[in-house]
């Protein structure tokens, strides 16, 4: 188990500067010109400025509920109710259950093939916005939703499928990893909020899927497809974020080989998906580890940092400071922050999505808790 010693002042001020810049520059973008305060939903992005949202075509219901998490975790539970209201009122489908993937400029719905990906974060805002405002309505759709995906998305192997449509008649998407990391992350929040055991249960099931269908043997790292499917690829983003989430499990995952397989693959990802003089992340690798997507995203950068701060070998965390310090410097500016860096620093994408604020709050909300105490409560 990592050591209880105080951070160094480093990583604490270091910490503290993210925190400062997410309270006092990201979080007012998403109240202010990323809102829609007429249809009172998130834009899809805002521009390198901050200040102009993107030409609406479409909203999100899985935006949208990353945006409720957010702001319920900030505590700013009036913008929160805003946000729940509205992910109730335009992506509920009350003819055949579930939830919408997308509605139009006006608030019809426009996609309305029902994602795993999507009902995952539902159930992951919920099950946040249900712990800190007590709603009896969101935990309502904590274990409805939960058991649509259980009854709809069910597949061979213990395994659900990535997508189907409408009314749940036909599979368009088969299982995907990346659905199932959020679904194991949606699960683990509903666990706090509930405690449910059902929800202890259905990971144990999901985990064992995992283990058995999607980790690559030689690295360890779970891959984005079932192993053996042609143009497989490995994200170390991802391995860090399911390094994080298989210490959140604790002792649930115990016996599933996920730890384990979790260890080998944070070093693989280390060791051939993060560049040694900037520390940036690349986006993904193939099986033999040599890069085959080079590109930078913020979100990979913020797992990184997650998994760092929460790694068991002393000698692995103590290259934090730094790592929060180059994120610092090459990903966040005084608007906002770069959503995409190629390997050279250029930027590759200057606009900013509704999404990534989830991917912040989540990596900072561990890192002070995780320099100084480390055991999941």
């Amino acid at each position: 188990m990592p050591s209880t010693t105080p951070p160094p002042v480093s990583t604490t001020s270091a910490t503290t500067a993210l925190r400062e810049h997410f309270a006092n520059v990201v979080l007012p973008m998403w109240r202010g010109p990323g809102f829609n305060h007429a249809l009172r939903l998130p834009y899809e992005a805002l521009d390198s400025t901050g200040l102009q949202p993107a030409p609406a075509q479409r909203y999100r219901a899985m935006a949208c509920a990353r945006q409720l998490f957010t702001f319920s975790q900030a505590g700013d539970m009036e913008h929160a109710r805003v946000l729940f209201d509205s992910l109730t009122r335009f992506f509920q489908d009350a003819d055949h259950g579930g939830w919408f993937y997308s509605v139009d400029a006006l608030g019809k719905p426009l996609d309305t093939t029902k994602d795993l990906y999507t009902h995952a974060f539902v159930v992951f805002a919920c099950a946040e916005y249900a712990r800190r405002s007590n709603s009896r309505e969101a935990l309502q759709l904590v274990h409805g939703t939960t058991a649509v995906i259980q009854s709809n998305f069910a597949a061979d192997g213990g395994l659900f499928n990535a997508a189907l449509n409408v009314d749940f008649s036909e599979v368009t998407g088969t299982p995907l990893q990346n659905p199932l990391m959020h679904l194991t992350e949606a699960w683990l929040a509903a666990c706090e909020a509930t405690r449910d055991n059902v929800f202890g249960a259905a990971l144990r099931r999901l985990a064992d899927a995992v283990a058995r269908h999607f980790v690559h043997a030689p690295s360890g790292c779970i891959a984005e497809l079932p192993i053996g499917a042609s143009g497989n690829r490995l994200e170390p983003g991802h391995q860090f974020e399911w390094y994080w989430l298989v210490k959140q499990a604790g002792a649930l995952f115990d016996g599933t080989g996920l730890a384990e397989s979790l260890a080998r693959a944070f070093t693989f990802a280390q060791q051939h998906g993060v560049d040694p003089r900037s520390g940036g992340v690349c986006a993904s690798l193939d099986e033999a580890g040599q890069a085959s997507d080079a590109t930078q995203r913020i979100w990979a950068q913020t797992e990184y940092l997650r998994a760092l701060a929460w790694h068991d070998d002393p000698g692995v965390r103590a290259a934090l400071p730094q790592q929060i310090e180059r994120f610092r410097r090459c990903f966040l500016h005084e608007h906002g922050w770069f959503e995409c860096k190629a390997p050279t620093g250029e930027v590759a994408r200057a606009d900013m999505p509704s999404t990534t604020p989830y991917h912040l709050a989540t990596a900072y909300a561990a890192l002070p808790v995780a320099a100084e105490s480390p055991v999941r409560t």
